[in-house]
């Protein structure tokens, strides 16, 4: 019998929480990751990779449990000594961290594709699932705002996400490809079901569905495609879900994070707090079940997992 294959769609610190748990249950041969590469940018030289970086420092154990992101026990000092000379300050790098930046960007300028480096790095770092960029063609966020267009770290970390967003661009995406080796997973006949993770659908989910084949994929495959829902009770967990959906007049409520997903989704997880909207979101033509979706713990992260699988399976086989 073939092994029966995932993909989980993410961006960073709530998409990797998720990631985790599904790590716990599945293996290297039967998970795979495709990331959001919107969010890099080139910072001081160097070419920084957030959501890349966030899931390869979770899986690897590496990650600050009270963040989310960046490496647990690191130190400032480069960006202490940097800023005390006139230098930017506004996006901190870590000592342990900008090692991954340093080495990333000198295997880039080696000639090496993106994807190949963020395989010698989640090895080095000992990660055995295999984690994909969307693509190895920058595709950078531009989010649109009442005061003019911002690069996305710009308008998330300079800016605290505080100008009014009126909507997003992916640059370059037309032209861009999705990275073979997550393609040959996506059209594997032993893919058994894609996990939308409850990562944000505008700037961590959409531009991976902004590469040309990614969203035709999905709506063609057989294996069910399953979204866990980034709000809970109205509000986002993590990050400025909720505030860019009121500012783009969107209602901030699961069932438009579903109705957003429409035409791909067989399944949508809400949280038990949401349970009351699961009818209108199966009025959609979504099957929909409420779980305890808020992951603060190792438990909470592999049980979310175990429900998404089984999930998944239950509709394969209600086919």
């Amino acid at each position: 019998m073939s092994v029966r294959r995932y993909l989980a769609l993410t961006g960073g610190v709530g998409g990797a929480k998720l990631g985790l748990g599904l790590a716990q249950r599945l293996g290297p041969g039967e998970l795979a990751f495709l990331v959001n590469t919107g969010d890099d940018f080139e910072h001081l030289g160097l070419h920084v990779s957030p959501d890349l970086d966030t899931l390869m420092y979770t899986l690897s154990g590496l990650s600050n449990p009270e963040t989310g992101w960046g490496r647990a026990g690191e130190s400032w000092q480069f960006i202490e000594s940097f800023t005390a000379l006139g230098g930017e300050g506004w996006f901190n790098l870590g000592d342990r961290d900008l090692a991954i930046h340093v080495r990333r960007t000198q295997r880039l300028r080696e000639g090496a594709s993106l994807s190949v480096v963020t395989r010698e790095l989640n090895a080095a770092l000992g990660v055995t699932h295999p984690i994909f960029p969307m693509s190895d063609a920058p595709v950078p966020t531009r989010v649109l705002t009442a005061d003019g267009p911002l690069m996305f770290q710009h308008y998330f970390v300079r800016e605290r996400c505080a100008p009014a967003v009126t909507g997003f661009e992916f640059h370059g995406a037309a032209a861009a490809r999705l990275v073979p080796a997550a393609a040959d997973w996506l059209a594997d006949p032993a893919l058994a079901g894609i996990v939308l993770c409850p990562s944000n659908p505008y700037v961590s989910v959409d531009p991976v569905l902004a590469v040309p084949g990614v969203r035709a994929a999905l709506a063609a495959t057989r294996a069910p495609v399953v979204a866990v829902s980034p709000i809970v009770a109205g509000l986002a967990i993590k990050g400025p879900t909720a505030k860019m959906m009121a500012e783009l007049g969107v209602p901030n409520t699961a069932v438009a994070v579903a109705a957003h997903y429409r035409e791909l989704l067989d399944g949508f997880i809400v949280d038990d707090s949401d349970a009351h909207l699961a009818a209108e979101i199966e009025a959609l033509g979504i099957a929909t079940i409420a779980a305890p979706t808020v992951m603060v713990t190792l438990a909470d992260r592999t049980r979310l997992a175990d429900i998404a699988i089984r999930f998944i399976q239950d509709l394969e086989s209600s086919r």
